[in-house]
């Protein structure tokens, strides 16, 4: 029988329908499937890494896992990314140039520009989304960064998270950094994992992949052959650094001859190896102010010696990292399946100046200078705490010169140091490599060229709409021939680059590149023009030779800057503007007993520059009722209030440098416990503590927390996650409170920093979370 005109739901369906089963026929509909034998992809993205950090290209860390794969795979040595993490991450999942993605800057902004969202729009598709539609499983583990910080908390719409821009799984940290003992948050999915304490042996890059390496095995005991994508995204090597006690008496005394020796022989090994041609040129070090290194020997033997630590520090995280690939790559090859899993490799910037000429022992005060003569920058811990859990350091941006062998500048400058990136492709059944072929390619690919080159390889076509709207199209464009055949031109011909009015522009083998310095004109660009297929370390200007080839290039980039959305140009300064609807954020806000850790900026904005009261309420102090009533922070910065001993205690924490002070006896019956802050001048604040109005103590003259401190979030009745103080965690542990806690009240009051200042810290925050 026919179906009638007035029945609803059959529209689609193939099959035919009848009153009974008997006169019906089936009909199933089944979900996309990849292409034949297509291939696993493993995409592994290194934060902050240089270009001459792993052993295929030049280093002296140990990386036999990266050793293999480039010797049996393909190197790019001419690959370039975009100098900061957001931006890169964008480029590199959507194939579209960073602005246009919107990314123009890292998530830890807001100024309310098309090219500085912040946040991937509905009308981006992503790596992910295109082979997911495709019939893979996709996995993402890591740094994720391309969430706005006002927006990583549970309550925030979430369209820019991971398991919204087609990851099946997600397990990872959504901040440009975190700790590598005590993540202040992680997110499992697109939920927070409500954690009080981590092991003791806990390891944030082991974490992640025990999490890469379980979500492989749990899809291969469900399904044999679904082609898989997983999207391994480092936290290494973003500051602050920290490894594990193993590989850092690994690297114990390695690196006591210093930068300048370790930039000269990694530059020896790459020349030797064929990475660059013969005559290259390198500078031995970076003399331009505000980038410039000191020369090594000129160094006290005090500075060489904890200057040398923080190297060790470095070259074990690196280590920690190829481990870490060796133990995804042993579950792909105990599948079977190494021979078809394509794996990629790579940095999203190139190496940091971020820990000044001298490193920082106290990561977040670093990045919080202020006109003050009595600021310390760099608390000065015992040396060997230098990379343990107790400590947030990173290195002097001399060590961040011989990451980024043999280039000048960093991350965050669109001069080669900050943009020129090693990448490392390895298929042995796609890409095989010919006997005469040394695997090395020297033709320009850029970081939007990822995704369109592997849709490629693995046989797939980008879908055109995304969400009902029409899909941005890709701005890269595929090498896949350049990895076949090592004759092959690139394709990729020119790019633009820009970053906080740093600019710069390729072509044909010409760089025109121009350094913003702070409180020029944005708009007026001091050019340097440079033929990097002679002078790849760019290094002989020759703008005064060729203003013809100057005046033509900086045509092009302006024509490019606007098809990519880059206007309005904005330096620092212009980025520390918010959306006015932050300020509800600073509301009073009554937190009860097991309330999960509050996220980082949310609970930032309580107490940020401010004055404020926090209230515990009780139902009645009894004693021997002891713990924590509320904590905030970690051990790079933080305050908490506890009972203990029937006394009560305030500590601060000021970037590592812990002060304490405890109340008489606590009163029997004692209902109100009130801790206020009162804003001073130069940064700093006076705490007080008050037992039902009465105050019992005080702590004055301590330093704000500002910027990205505290970085660990509000826990209520027990100081979660990283401590406050280690002498009290070491003692009691989380220390949770065991009267009765009613609730916990923050009060903000008013801002008592002036907007100037505020201004100055919160650049200095950016530069911190880049």
């Amino acid at each position: 029988m026919s179906v009638p005109s007035r029945a609803r739901g059959y529209e689609s369906f193939g099959g035919s329908v009848g009153r009974t089963a008997v006169d019906s026929s089936p009909e199933w509909s089944y979900p996309p499937t990849a292409p034949e034998g297509a291939p696993n992809i493993i995409v592994v993205l290194v934060d902050d890494m240089g270009y001459s950090d792993i052993g295929p290209f030049g280093s002296e860390i140990e990386t036999p896992t990266l050793d293999r794969l480039a010797a049996d795979g393909v190197r790019l040595t001419n690959y370039h990314t975009t100098p900061l993490c957001s931006p890169s991450r964008a480029a590199l999942l959507t194939g579209i140039n960073s602005h246009r993605a919107g990314f123009g800057f890292v998530a830890n902004a807001d100024p309310g520009y098309p090219g500085l969202r912040l946040e991937l729009a509905d009308d981006v598709l992503t790596l992910p989304e295109i082979l997911r539609d495709n019939g893979y499983a996709t996995y993402a583990v890591g740094k994720w960064h391309l969430v706005r910080d006002a927006t990583m908390n549970p309550a925030a719409h979430r369209g820019s998270w991971p398991t919204q821009r087609g990851f099946d799984r997600y397990y990872g940290s959504l901040e440009g950094l975190n700790s590598f003992y005590y993540p202040n948050q992680l997110v499992s999915d697109s939920s927070v994992v409500d954690i009080e304490e981590y092991p003791s042996d806990y390891y944030l890059t082991d974490d992640l992949t025990d999490k890469a390496v379980g979500y492989l095995k749990d899809l291969r005991a469900h399904d044999a052959t679904k082609p898989f994508f997983l999207y391994f995204a480092h936290v290494a090597m973003h500051g602050p650094l920290q490894a594990k006690p193993a590989d850092l008496a690994k690297y114990r005394g390695r690196y006591a001859r210093g930068w300048d020796d370790l930039r000269r022989s990694r530059f020896a090994a790459q020349l030797g190896a064929g990475l660059f041609p013969a005559g290259t040129q390198q500078k031995p070090r970076n003399t331009e102010p505000g980038y410039e290194a000191a020369e090594w020997d000129s160094l006290s033997a005090d500075e060489q010696r904890r200057f040398a630590r923080y190297m060790e520090v470095y070259a074990g995280m690196v280590d920690s990292i190829d481990q870490s690939l060796g133990r995804l790559l042993d579950v792909v090859e105990r599948f079977g399946e190494l021979d078809n899993t394509i794996v990629v490799f790579t940095s999203d910037n190139g190496g940091t100046a971020e820990g000044g000429p001298e490193g920082t022992r106290s990561y977040f005060a670093e990045f919080a200078h202020i006109e003050d003569p009595d600021w310390v920058g760099d608390v000065p811990h015992d040396e060997e705490l230098i990379g343990t859990a107790k400590l947030g350091v990173h290195y002097p941006r001399g060590w961040g010169q011989a990451s980024n062998t043999p280039f000048r500048f960093y991350k965050g400058q669109t001069f080669a140091g900050g943009v020129r990136v090693p990448l490392i492709v390895s298929w042995p059944a796609g890409l095989p490599r010919a006997i005469q072929d040394n695997g090395i390619r020297d033709e320009y690919a850029y970081v939007t060229d990822l995704a369109p080159t592997l849709l490629e390889l693995v046989g797939i076509q980008r879908s055109q709409v995304r969400n009902g709207l029409p899909a941005k199209e890709f701005d890269g464009v595929s090498v896949a021939q350049v990895l076949r055949d090592p004759t092959a031109p690139t394709p990729h011909t020119e790019q633009y680059s820009e970053m906080t009015g740093h600019r710069g522009f390729y072509r044909d083998g010409w760089k025109l590149l121009s350094l913003y310095e702070p409180g020029a004109d944005v708009d007026a660009p001091n050019w340097q023009l440079f033929d990097v297929r002679a002078d790849p370390t760019e290094l002989h200007d020759l703008s005064r030779d060729f203003p013809e080839k100057v005046e033509e290039l900086a045509a092009a980039w302006d024509e490019s800057a606007w098809a990519n959305t880059v206007f309005p140009l904005l330096t620092r300064a212009d980025l520390a503007r918010r959306r006015p609807e932050e300020s509800r954020l600073a509301a009073p806000l009554r937190l009860l007993p097991g309330t999960p850790t509050l996220e980082r900026y949310r609970s930032q904005r309580l107490i940020a520059y401010r004055d404020f009261t926090i209230t515990a309420e009780l139902g009645g102090y009894r004693a021997p009722a002891e713990g924590v009533l509320v904590a905030h922070g970690d051990p790079l910065g933080g305050y908490l209030l506890y009972i203990e001993d029937g006394h009560v205690t305030l500590g601060v924490n000021s970037y590592g440098n812990y002060r304490s002070v405890t109340s008489g006896p606590l009163p029997e019956g004692a209902e109100l416990i009130s801790l206020r802050a009162a804003v001073r001048p130069r940064l700093r604040q006076d705490f007080t503590v008050e037992v039902d109005g009465v105050r019992v103590a005080e702590l004055t003259d301590t330093v704000q927390l500002v910027g990205m401190s505290p970085w660990t979030g509000i826990s209520v009745g027990v100081d979660a996650r990283g401590p406050v103080s280690w002498d009290l965690r070491e003692r009691r542990g989380p220390f949770r409170y065991t009267g009765d806690l009613r609730a916990i009240i923050y009060s903000p009051g008013a801002i008592g920093v002036p907007q100037e200042t505020i201004e100055a810290v919160e650049r200095e925050a950016e530069f911190v979370a880049e």
